[in-house]
């Protein structure tokens, strides 16, 4: 359509076209970097992903912007619409089809002179609102017929301002075209005042947004999702921290089982995150002293992370603690505990050793499940006590646990550990004997250590440094004379 017909709105020249040009190259290089992105990431499955899915969101955004962006440099570079020509048409070559068929059907002018009852729409206009051209532009007064009800009052309060107050519009509203479909147009526009200073016409450039505000909202709703999601994690791992705090043994420094006897253990043990804090396993240790007189050692790992583990690894620890206390020996507490987690309402795998020592005698008795042996030092060496029988818990519900017997000597260490040491990608019976065997090497060290305290602390360095994809746990302890 033809610019505003009045003094004060004279017809804007173009700009240099070589600096349009450049722009417009300097456009196209930023789409094609981001499509080379979009494809590189067609591939990846960003339903389960909320990240990817606020990524992939912002992508398509910013694609929407960008071409925009083409297309206006490229109106800018045509210039206005040529005096006399038919409406919507231009003096110079149209722009290329691809924005002809995105930008330019979505942005349309009209004029509405109040003088003369005139009103001017481009064929964009008339597309845009889904109206055929042989009916007609609509008045002012007609225009609202198509805008939804929850915008009338909007679009009524833009127009009164820029006729009566002279005010600029710039605003949004929804239309409802002859099809029931919906649109979100931006309009925006000026009054053209006469030679007196009055209100003589209203133009107006109005621009469909509907997709622009449909990327908008999928931008934040999956930002809302992403945030909601961290701040569950968080909330879980504050839990999972608070659970597995309150489960295992409070005592941080060297702890004698029996106290005040004539053989006693010295203990110590330590647990050792992973390198991510959001993977909380269900890795224990635990040292209890029992009614006979006797301590329970233990280290276990139940499979998975975050609550679930360590939940499920608070109800293993807390029966394995009562029916040791009740008498059972390890072999039968095995057993118990593979029940327990076979019958669960959720069921899963773990490893673990329980090992019942007598200070009296000064014997071991020990059961395992799936777990590295305990490390035995004495004498400048280590070695792997021979395990006894025993499966994964919850792997069969009709698995027997046997168990073994070792006497110990005073200062003897014994070291119980699990299995996520290693911080490289290493799983299953591979993981454990490079543990061990990394364990074992500091027996030198071991034996110059003075209590059970010193012996973890080289453990942590040997270790603790390192970036796991697991966590662990090691328990060590000294027979004293």
């Amino acid at each position: 359509m033809p610019p505003p017909r009045f003094a004060d709105h004279a017809a804007a020249q173009p700009p240099e076209r070589d600096t349009v040009d450049a722009l417009i190259t300097q456009a196209r290089r930023l789409r094609g970097g981001l499509d080379a992105v979009r494809e590189s990431s067609a591939t990846i499955d960003v339903t389960a992903d909320p990240q990817l899915r606020w990524q992939r969101a912002l992508c398509d955004l910013a694609v929407h912007h960008l071409d925009d962006l083409d297309g206006h440099l490229d109106q800018l570079r045509e210039g206005l619409p040529a005096e006399g020509a038919e409406d919507g048409a231009y003096a110079s070559p149209p722009a290329p089809e691809e924005h002809r068929g995105s930008l330019l059907s979505r942005v349309g002018s009209a004029e509405w002179n109040l003088l003369t009852d005139e009103v001017s729409w481009s064929d964009e206009l008339f597309t845009m609102f889904g109206r055929e051209r042989a009916e007609g532009p609509l008045t002012l007064d007609e225009l609202p017929s198509l805008v939804h009800p929850d915008d009338q009052e909007r679009l009524a309060t833009m127009v009164t301002d820029c006729l009566v107050d002279g005010r600029p519009i710039d605003g949004e509203f929804r239309i409802v075209r002859p099809d029931a479909s919906e649109r979100t147009v931006h309009m925006a526009g000026e009054p053209v005042l006469d030679a007196d200073g009055g209100t003589a016409c209203m133009w107006a450039v109005l621009r469909d947004v509907s997709e622009l505000r449909r990327n908008q909202r999928a931008v934040h709703e999956t930002r809302d999702s992403l945030q909601r999601q961290r701040h569950a994690a968080q909330t879980e791992h504050r839990l999972t921290v608070q659970l597995q705090e309150a489960v295992l043994p409070p005592w941080r420094g060297p702890l004698h089982f029996p106290q005040g006897g004539p053989v006693s253990l010295d203990l110590a043990g330590h647990y050792l995150p992973a390198a991510t804090s959001a993977l909380i396993g269900g890795d224990w240790y635990d040292a209890l002293q029992l009614p006979d007189h006797t301590t329970l050692l233990s280290v276990g790992d139940l499979t998975g992370h975050g609550a679930t583990a360590t939940s499920g690894m608070a109800m293993v620890l807390g029966a394995l603690r009562g029916m040791a206390v009740a008498g059972h020996r390890p072999g039968p507490l095995m057993g118990f505990l593979n029940q327990l987690l076979d019958t669960a309402a959720q069921p899963a795998l773990g490893s673990a050793v329980c090992c019942r020592f007598d200070p009296a005698t000064r014997l071991l008795e020990w059961a395992q499940a799936g777990h590295p042996a305990p490390l035995l030092f004495r004498g400048g060496t280590g070695r792997a006590l021979d395990p006894p029988d025993g499966v994964l818990l919850g792997a069969t519900s009709s698995a027997d646990y046997s168990q073994r017997t070792e006497q110990l000597e005073p200062g003897d260490l014994l070291v119980l550990h699990t299995d996520g040491l290693l911080p490289r990608r290493v799983h299953g019976p591979e993981a454990a004997r490079e543990g061990a065997d990394q364990l074992l090497a500091l027996a030198p060290r071991f034996t110059a250590a003075r209590s059970a305290q010193d012996c973890v602390r080289i453990a942590i360095e040997e270790f603790g440094g390192a970036e796991r994809e697991d966590d662990a746990c090691v328990l060590v302890a000294r027979v004293s004379a």
